[in-house]
């Protein structure tokens, strides 16, 4: 059975347990470690959650240099690079930076998993996340240039797309728990999204008779 990894911000981390129970006939499902110390605030990098694209390459790397490698792995960075100071305007991982992060990120994940799949992320509502978070603001204009930024450089490399932003854009508003978290039936809509995906890729074709 190929193994499928999963790094994410905390939005995989809530899809995740809808998602392993949709392809675990196909994969051995597996994430970054430490769920329960990412569950207790979503809003940091701790744990389960990959944090921002300088996070997640020095992830990558230090798994590399360990030798660890997948069948699939399934990557999203992009929310924490979007933080911005609410004072100087500045923003965690500037889209530069974000670029060569992400160009970084695909040259160590390929010599680490046979096959790569990004995640785009997912939307913010300006009102509803600038009036319940006060130590950062998102803004729904940087998604859009991170997710363009991301969709150039996987397209240059040939990596595929799950367009989890323009999926997750149907349900508006209603969609939020919070800030930037989505309710339940939001997780289960993501997770069947993503592993119709998955099963549409052809990627688990032969799992079954290994």
């Amino acid at each position: 059975m190929r193994h499928l990894f999963i790094v994410g911000d905390s939005i995989s981390i809530q899809y995740g347990p809808s998602l392993k129970p949709l392809v675990e006939s196909y994969f051995h499902y597996d994430r970054k470690r430490g769920e329960k110390q990412a569950l207790a605030d979503l809003d940091q990098p701790v744990g389960a959650n990959g944090g921002d694209s300088s996070r997640v390459l020095d992830y990558l790397t230090q798994e590399q240099h360990q030798g660890v490698s997948y069948d699939l792995l399934l990557l999203n960075c992009g929310l924490h690079d979007i933080k911005t100071d609410p004072l100087t305007g500045e923003r965690q991982i500037s889209p530069a930076r974000y670029r060569d992060n992400l160009e970084r990120i695909i040259q160590t994940a390929r010599s680490m998993a046979k096959a790569l799949i990004w995640v785009s992320t997912t939307d913010i509502i300006d009102d509803i996340h600038n009036s319940q978070s006060t130590s950062f603001h998102r803004f729904h204009r940087d998604v859009l240039e991170y997710n363009e930024i991301a969709s150039q450089v996987m397209e240059q490399h040939e990596v595929p797309i799950i367009d989890l932003y323009t999926f997750t854009l149907q349900f508006g508003a209603d969609a939020y728990r919070d800030h930037a978290h989505f309710t339940e039936e939001v997780q289960r809509r993501q997770a069947e999204f993503i592993a119709d995906y998955l099963m549409g890729s052809g990627l688990h074709a032969s799992s079954s008779a290994e």
